[in-house]
């Protein structure tokens, strides 16, 4: 089985969200739980659903994921747009594995 997290959105904001550990919810990928097998996802689909029910977050489902260079990151881009934000100011991602393209190397 491929690695999963669980992705939604909050919905006081609508900011992409994932489970993190002790039924919290992480604005970053890094911070979320993973499922190694099935069990352990669909576990984490229920807790995410009463989640939803609870009205802290909406539309929850899960996700593949890789370790990547010891960082958690989504396989598919729409999730990788998602989890680091917008596509177009890359200098604006939530994640820091996204390269800051507009930064000099004096930092001026």
């Amino acid at each position: 089985m491929t690695q999963q997290v669980i992705s939604a959105n909050r919905l006081g904001d609508g900011l992409v969200v994932y489970l993190a550990a002790d039924n919290n919810w992480s604005e970053l990928i890094s911070g979320s739980v993973i499922a190694m097998d099935e069990a352990t996802a669909d576990a984490m689909l229920a807790e995410a659903r009463q989640a939803e029910q609870d009205r802290l977050i909406v539309d929850p489902y899960l996700i593949d994921v890789a370790e990547l260079d010891g960082e958690v990151r989504p396989i598919k881009y729409r999730e990788f747009i998602r989890a680091t934000g917008p596509s177009v100011r890359p200098d604006l991602s939530k994640q820091k594995y996204v390269p800051d393209t507009n930064s000099n190397a004096t930092g001026a």
